[in-house]
């Protein structure tokens, strides 16, 4: 046969196989360094977790950045973008970690990279608007663990799509200062105070529990679960976290405009 002939074979055969070839799997920075309380259970069993359900279903790799050393080194733009991360996810940072220049690093998010932030993320520079507003909302308070019944707010989105009516968590249930939806899309929610039982009439609004949100070309997805061990390895758990990850990085669809904003 005509070398030329075996040649335009060869590109045919390897242009179509690349076609079909799976997507490359996306890479993530997490950040579980802490300058406040530390959540060590749900930060040990998370990171865990994290790796395993990214390796099982092929969609994300792990990198760490668990110190400070890593955060003043790893959280700069020139260091995500020079190492091609696609996004980061912070599980239960809490105080001022340290990022060398904050406004650069939000800057990278809202220029198209994911954010992920789980439990204590929220209560993570506490009186910075430039991170809060990123993130959504800050955390308050908790009362007592205790066994709580999410309801769905948005059944279609990736996070919540597996989500069964009837779930119940037990876990330490944040407050936020705000519960303010006209700025996230909400995913999950209460409409019951936690702590008692009591109608959020008799509680200064209602109770978010997930949400998500753009941020500039970026993309936002939280979740205030993840303070207990136990709750990482809860299978209603991984999938909604999985979900939520797999939208941040843009692998999976959803809507992410803000609201609803309930009726009084």
């Amino acid at each position: 046969m005509d070398l030329r002939i075996i040649a335009l074979v060869v590109v045919a055969v390897f242009s179509i196989s690349a076609s079909y070839a799976a997507p490359p799997k996306k890479k993530l920075l997490l950040v579980t360094h802490t300058a406040g309380f530390r959540h060590e259970e749900g930060i040990a069993v998370g990171e865990k977790t994290l790796v395993e359900i990214g390796s099982i279903t092929g969609s994300f790799t792990l990198e760490m950045c668990r110190n400070a050393d890593d955060v003043k080194r790893m959280l700069t733009p020139d260091y995500l973008n020079a190492n091609k991360f696609d996004g980061v996810i912070f599980n239960s940072t809490t105080g001022d970690l340290g990022i060398p220049d904050l406004k650069a690093f939000l800057e990278w998010i809202k220029g198209g990279k994911a954010f992920i932030g789980m439990h204590a993320a929220t209560d993570t520079y506490h009186g910075n608007a430039d991170y809060l507003d990123m993130i959504g909302d800050e955390f308050l308070t908790h009362g007592a663990q205790c066994t709580i019944e999410p309801l769905v707010q948005d059944p279609k989105h990736p996070a919540t799509v597996q989500w069964e009516k009837g779930t119940k968590i037990h876990e330490e249930v944040y407050i936020f200062k705000h519960n303010d939806r006209s700025k996230v899309h909400v995913l999950l929610y209460l409409d019951k105070n936690p702590n008692d039982g009591r109608p959020v009439a008799n509680q200064p609004g209602d109770n978010l529990l997930a949400w998500c949100k753009a941020y500039g070309k970026g993309k936002v997805f939280y979740t205030a679960f993840g303070h207990r061990g136990d709750v990482w390895t809860n299978e209603a758990i991984r999938r909604h976290m999985l979900g939520g990850i797999r939208w941040a990085l843009g692998l999976a669809k959803g809507d992410s405009k803000p609201g609803p904003v309930l009726k009084p």
